[in-house]
């Protein structure tokens, strides 16, 4: 069995896709690395078997109907080989020292049976188009270097949420778990780095910049207009996240507290997305949404509510709403995001 597979979910991504594939191949004859065309029409499925053929034992090509980045993630899981999972976006990019570093611990900790069912690493935005970078570590939120439970996490800050790009799950928990992303639906990775949590009794923080998150392009499903075009689709993701389990039933108090926490990150970006289009539709979709949560679960509906997050989000008016988008415009240059 393989160390660790990587799924990279391609749609149309001749263009960019090469850059994740070498770096990947640093990782050597222990990565399994599954390259899923997801129903490209460009030289994307080409590209891909030239790869397969160059590297028949780390590389494969499955193609398949377009089904949306979830579906491709459902592939790569389906079909993995490793004893570990990770994603990586065809544009993106991972750090190949660092590669062979999480490489050689997952091998160490493994022989001597300690195992995690999570690994974590620091992810990088990397604005090229800017020439900017910027770090998200875990330093202040999680131990270094040993195995721990979520009794042992500390604080998250607001710009250290667990992201798909910071995670690589135990291969057999994601099948254990049932986790299956919708097709054709935008923002799943939220899904991918939520639902499993439960599941997860150990984790292993590693302190080192693997992933490399390019942001920049005008079609990207960050980017601010696309995200306010495709507002429904984060609202169906968030209301997804919310059915996955009962938050209140949760024993440890502090994976409770951040998952709560990351579902008020999801209805802040809900409501801050549909206050700034600002038509009577998008608003009426902002109290629907909240009279979702409430009618959903009232304990949990009370608590994101008493957050200042959940404060912010219903302030009234004109007023209330321009504090919003203020303090929005302060948190991306913060946090670096879109």
């Amino acid at each position: 069995m393989k160390l660790l597979t990587v799924a990279i979910p391609c749609y149309n991504s001749a263009e960019y896709m090469n850059q994740a594939i070498e770096t990947l191949l640093s990782g050597g004859e222990e990565l399994d690395i599954i390259i899923v065309n997801d129903g490209s029409v460009d030289d994307t499925q080409v590209i891909a078997e030239r790869y397969a053929a160059k590297y028949p034992s780390i590389i494969r090509v499955i193609k398949q109907e377009n089904g949306g980045h979830g579906e491709a993630v459902n592939t790569g899981l389906a079909n993995a080989k490793g004893l570990y999972f990770k994603v990586v976006d065809s544009d993106d990019w991972v750090n190949e020292n660092a590669l062979k570093q999480v490489m050689e611990v997952l091998k160490s900790l493994i022989a001597d049976g300690n195992s995690p069912d999570m690994f974590l690493a620091n992810y990088v935005y990397e604005k090229v188009s800017l020439n900017k970078k910027k770090v998200i570590n875990y330093r202040s939120a999680l131990p270094r270097d040993r195995i721990f439970t979520w009794d042992d996490i500390m604080y998250f800050k607001q710009s250290q949420n667990i992201l798909m790009h910071s995670a690589i799950y135990r291969t057999k928990l994601l099948r254990n778990c049932g986790l299956q992303l919708p097709k054709h639906t935008f923002y799943v990775d939220n899904i991918f780095v939520f639902q499993p949590l439960p599941y997860v009794k150990t984790l292993y923080y590693m302190d080192v910049n693997l992933y490399r998150y390019f942001i920049g392009r005008e079609d990207q499903s960050v980017n601010e207009q696309v995200m306010i075009r495709r507002i429904d689709q984060q609202i169906r993701i968030t209301k997804i996240m919310l059915e996955s389990h009962d938050l209140m039933q949760i024993k440890s108090k502090k994976l409770q507290n951040y998952m709560v926490k990351y579902l008020s990150m999801m209805m802040t970006v809900s409501s801050v997305y549909l206050i700034k289009e600002g038509s009577d539709e998008s608003l009426d979709k902002k109290q629907e949404l909240w009279d979702y949560l409430q009618n959903h679960n009232k304990k949990l509906y009370k608590k994101i509510r008493s957050c200042i997050l959940g404060r912010s989000m219903n302030l009234p008016g004109k007023f209330g709403r321009r504090i919003v988008e203020v303090g929005y415009n302060i948190s991306k240059k913060i946090y670096g995001f879109n």
